[in-house]
């Protein structure tokens, strides 16, 4: 005959406290939330005498976490997707876990190759030149444009005509060169194991996001920006065109470097950034959508319009592309964030007096990246000073 563990008195405690909240925990829940590193150990005590054991105390945390736990949990659910949940809303996980959580959620997406260990050993070009094989024999190309967006760029199209001739002036690249899907996704792979992409292919991959334009200024002044202010190209652009100031190698890298040395302030900031990001990212599709729908096109339209080949636009985008959110998929983006505000900041540092009241302008950037910027790039007095210029 087998028999269930009983609990001690400790763990007696937290199950009698989930059980006040309407949660039904068991000694084995407990045990398994301790070894995934989401609960403590109880606190040992002194013994009782003549025999009878030793005592020992939860943590004070213990029972706000048991709680939680109870409530997030269930069959299925990853103990580093918990441990993101409960370090988002402030609850007292041991910080060990959440950094191994954000950690982990770097390496969620394998690209071809790594998962098998074949690309053990090999330089950046090499394993870029086994990537394309893989990626043509699979027949795996990048969805530059998601559904959701063709559909509305073309509603937008139809409805407001061709571009007036003073923004087909802005695009002064006569001859830009053209990516097809396959060499737009070889040029995102090359961002992801080797760093920075000279302008020429990020100004290329922007035109190839937005394949129905007729001009794209925005693509032009990325092409240009050399030509444009060669002092300022002189200090922060490689000989290859490349941003200098970001590191050669692997930038996943770097992000599991922040995901174990950033303040924990700073992951909470990047998380609560993502969450915001995809939810301002789908209520402007469906504001954009409801305007088309009505045909009375406003303030969504244009601010679609204004921001579709800026950062904004490109959220929008790279939101459309994950259409299942996981607490993995928000770490992820948290520390991308993050790592962009350390380039600006790096940025700032090459660049004395950026000008950066042009946050400010509409379509930009998201809000809530915006507000990221703003605080832990530019900080608050210029922060103040760049709304009241733009004000």
């Amino acid at each position: 005959m087998a028999f269930s563990k009983l609990p001690s008195a400790a763990d007696q405690r937290l199950i009698d406290h989930a059980a006040r909240h309407g949660f039904a925990v068991t000694v084995k829940q407990l045990a398994s939330w301790r070894r995934a590193g989401l609960l403590p150990g109880n606190i040992p005590g002194g013994g009782l005498g003549r025999g009878r054991g030793s005592t020992s105390t939860p943590p004070p945390e213990s029972f706000d976490l048991v709680i939680a736990l109870a409530r997030l949990g269930g069959r299925g659910k990853r103990p580093a997707d918990l441990a993101l949940l409960l370090f988002t809303e402030g609850l007292p996980v041991p910080e060990a876990t959440v950094r191994a959580a954000f950690r982990a959620a770097v390496g969620a997406d394998a690209l071809p190759g790594e998962g098998d260990g074949s690309a053990g050993g090999l330089d950046p070009d090499e394993q870029l030149d086994q990537i394309s094989k893989q990626l043509t024999d699979r027949g795996q190309v990048l969805t530059l444009v998601p559904a959701r967006a063709r559909r509305i760029d073309e509603r937008i199209a139809r409805a407001l005509g061709q571009l007036p001739p003073e923004i087909l002036e802005l695009d002064r690249n006569a001859e830009p060169q053209r990516l097809t899907p396959k060499d737009a996704t070889l040029t995102a792979v090359t961002a992801t194991i080797g760093g920075s992409v000279p302008l020429q292919d990020i100004g290329a991959l922007l035109r190839a996001m937005s394949p129905a334009m007729a001009a794209n200024p925005m693509a032009s002044l990325v092409e240009t920006t050399e030509a444009d202010v060669p002092e300022a190209a002189a200090s922060v652009l490689a000989e290859d065109g490349s941003l200098a100031f970001i590191p050669d190698g692997d930038p996943r890298d770097l992000l599991r470097v922040l995901a174990d040395t950033a303040p924990l302030e700073d992951l909470a900031a990047g998380w609560h950034t993502a969450v915001q990001v995809r939810e301002w990212a789908l209520n402007l599709c469906q504001r954009v959508e409801d305007e088309l729908e009505a045909g009375q096109l406003g303030a969504a339209v244009e601010e679609w319009v204004h921001g579709r080949q800026l950062m904004s636009g490109l959220s929008v985008i790279a939101t459309l592309r994950e259409p299942r959110w996981t607490p993995s998929r928000g770490a992820s983006s948290a520390l991308m964030w993050l790592f962009q505000c350390q380039m600006l900041a790096m940025l700032d540092s090459l660049l004395p007096d950026c000008q950066w009241h042009i946050l400010q302008i509409p379509g930009l950037a998201p809000p809530p990246v915006r507000d990221l910027i703003l605080t832990k790039v530019v900080g608050p007095g210029t922060a103040s000073t760049a709304e009241t210029t733009t004000g």
